[in-house]
């Protein structure tokens, strides 16, 4: 029963299976995988899906499992089926509140992560991490650097209410304080000016031109706001750039990502003002320009 089962399954999931190019751990039999372990009252993602060996189902679980993959099919992101998401290496929890974590943001994290890891602080570092979103990076950056203080924020209370959950999840609730407002505004009233060693974003940056076109998993499944970033795709990222001095320390840095074909232009603004005293981009393996580095003089 099982084995027929699992090859009928991966049949239909293979000929039918959308998988979006920013998710390419959803292949047919990960995919399949992660359900058959939800089915089973264990959620997975599915990158940890990948060495899941699938049990025999009682009656009551393959009705799930059949319901699961029939809802897959339709198109709902497999995150907010599953409630869970790999990044870094951490599982996290997913939802309709915030934008699923991908594997391009990991380029964010990570180099965030390598930068802090050759930073002297003289002690804790104050990062903030803005567009939290499901807070992937301020606990992605906890995990890896231990004496790291974080304060991330979001403008939808839906994201920061998820947000807790993966820093509860992971045993950051002390070292993760969330706030709820726009961009940098929440934490103006904190005594944190002049004071942080690195701002951290991940914003909006589709065109709102574009967004009519895109796909349907997530523009009829993912929230509007984490992802429409205005005419041009870049006026948070502008306001970001201008903003985050007033709060960075002096040899401290602002990273942020970047859609395809927008670093040039940011990089540019970057170098233009004089807050700045470097500016490097990081690439993905295709060699687009994906993440801002900038260190304030």
């Amino acid at each position: 029963m099982k084995g027929e089962c699992y090859e009928a399954f991966l049949r239909d999931l293979s000929r039918e299976l959308s998988i979006l190019p920013d998710k390419p751990e959803e292949t047919p039999e990960n995919t399949l995988k992660a359900l058959w372990s939800l089915a089973k009252g264990k959620p997975l993602s599915a990158e940890l899906a990948r060495d899941y060996e699938p049990e025999e189902l009682a009656e009551d679980e393959y009705a799930q499992l059949k319901a699961c993959v029939q809802q897959r099919l339709a198109g709902m992101p497999l995150a907010h089926i599953s409630g869970r998401q790999c990044f870094m290496g951490l599982e996290l929890i997913a939802g309709p509140e915030a934008l699923i974590p991908r594997k391009e943001t990991e380029l964010l994290a990570g180099a965030a992560v390598d930068v802090l890891r050759g930073y002297d602080a003289g002690g804790t570092a104050y990062v903030i991490d803005v567009c939290t979103g499901a807070g992937n990076v301020a606990v992605a950056i906890a995990t890896e650097i231990e004496h790291a203080q974080i304060y991330a924020g979001d403008l939808s209370e839906e994201a920061v209410v998820l947000a807790h959950q993966n820093c509860k999840k992971h045993g950051l609730v002390d070292r993760i304080q969330l706030h709820s407002g726009d961009l940098l505004d929440p934490f103006q009233v904190l005594d944190l000016k002049g004071k942080v060693d690195m701002i951290t974003c991940n914003p909006p940056y589709i065109s709102s031109a574009k967004v009519p076109a895109m796909a349907n998993e997530i523009a009829s499944h993912e929230p509007q706001m984490a992802f429409d970033g205005g005419v041009f795709g870049v006026n948070l990222m502008r306001r970001l750039i201008s903003e985050a001095p007033d709060f960075i320390c002096d040899g401290g840095y602002l990273l942020f990502e970047v859609g395809l074909g927008q670093g040039p232009a940011l990089e540019k603004q970057v170098s233009n003002m004089p807050e700045y005293g470097s500016v490097e981009i990081v690439s993905d393996a295709e060699g687009n320009a994906r993440v801002i580095v900038a260190r304030v003089s």
